[in-house]
């Protein structure tokens, strides 16, 4: 039970402050430092719990405490309860942990505290001496000791090296069959590839073997335009690297518009590809010159438009 009452008396002060009696203390380990060196500033403050609230803020510390001061470390608050018997009285601490690279005597600003709309500031004047470091100028300068020198085995290397041995070895290996490979291997003996038919050459040759099928003279005129306006469409994929056998004939020629082609030719062309259309969706019936001028046509566009490739020459030596 007497547990449970030290318990609720700890909540009860830890929303209220009881009295106004607020110590506010500061103190530091060593005022005397070298380059370099650390020392600690501690802050303590003191206070009776009670019902009324009060709000208590440590300083806020940055990384410098003045211009040649810097704040190494900065702890949490800790709160603890130093007289056992009377749990309303509070004290809390911080450390700041500080050093100083430059030499000189150097005050230190006060902290100050925040308690309700009051400001608190150590009424202790803290500060710290910053020597450098003594330097015996009486002595000379010795250069480093170099290090010992152990004798050096054949072993000792091999432990060392060991890798580099094996992947040398290996290397040498697989340099020795290969070149045995190499050797004994059969002779193949490569064919020269066929010389490769021009686009135009074979779209002419397609034209020919359409021609003499005689598909539109036995009545299958769909069948051949159908057939002609496939041509000349592969033919316009390869020649231009566009899209021709899923293009309509409206986007063929919108786009054949930029090309390096006569005008006339272009015509023709759209004449035929045109005619093909109306015979495949509109079941239209073309004369038989309509037929055999869609032939003459495609020929004659394919020829105008062929890609010359010339060899290079050959110089003598």
């Amino acid at each position: 039970m007497k547990k449970l009452l030290t318990i609720l008396m700890l909540l009860i002060a830890a929303t209220a402050m009881q009295g106004q009696s607020v110590e506010v203390s500061s103190s530091i380990d060593t005022n005397y430092l070298l380059f370099g060196e650390q020392t600690q500033i501690h802050l303590k403050v003191r206070y009776q719990l009670a019902g009324k609230t009060v709000n208590l803020k440590f300083p806020q510390i940055i990384d410098t405490l003045s211009e040649f001061v810097e704040v190494i470390h900065t702890s949490p608050i800790d709160t603890s309860y130093p007289d056992k018997d009377d749990l309303t009285l509070v004290e809390q601490t911080q450390s700041i942990t500080i050093t100083s690279f430059d030499s000189g005597y150097y005050k230190l600003p006060p902290f100050l505290f925040m308690v309700e709309d009051d400001t608190l500031s150590t009424t202790e004047e803290l500060f710290i001496d910053v020597q450098p470091v003594a330097v015996d100028t009486t002595k000379a300068i010795f250069d480093i000791k170099k290090p010992i020198e152990e004798p050096f085995s054949m072993i000792d290397w091999l432990k060392e090296n060991w890798i580099w041995i094996v992947a040398i070895l290996i290397v040498l290996i697989v340099i020795f069959v290969l070149i045995r490979y190499l050797k004994n291997r059969p002779q193949v003996v490569v064919e020269e590839a066929a010389p490769e038919i021009p686009i135009h050459v074979l779209a002419l040759q397609r034209l020919e073997e359409l021609r003499e099928q005689k598909l539109w003279q036995s009545g299958k005129v769909k069948t051949y335009h159908s057939e002609l306006s496939e041509i000349l469409r592969s033919y316009l994929e390869d020649r231009y690297a566009m899209h021709a056998l899923e293009n309509t004939t409206d986007e063929i020629m919108q786009f054949l518009r930029f090309q390096p082609i006569q005008p006339d030719i272009l015509v023709k062309l759209q004449q035929t590809l045109t005619l093909a259309d109306l015979v495949k969706f509109a079941k239209e019936q073309p004369l038989a010159a309509e037929n055999e001028l869609s032939m003459l046509n495609a020929m004659e566009f394919i020829n105008q438009t062929k890609l010359i490739v010339t060899a290079p020459e050959k110089h003598a030596e």
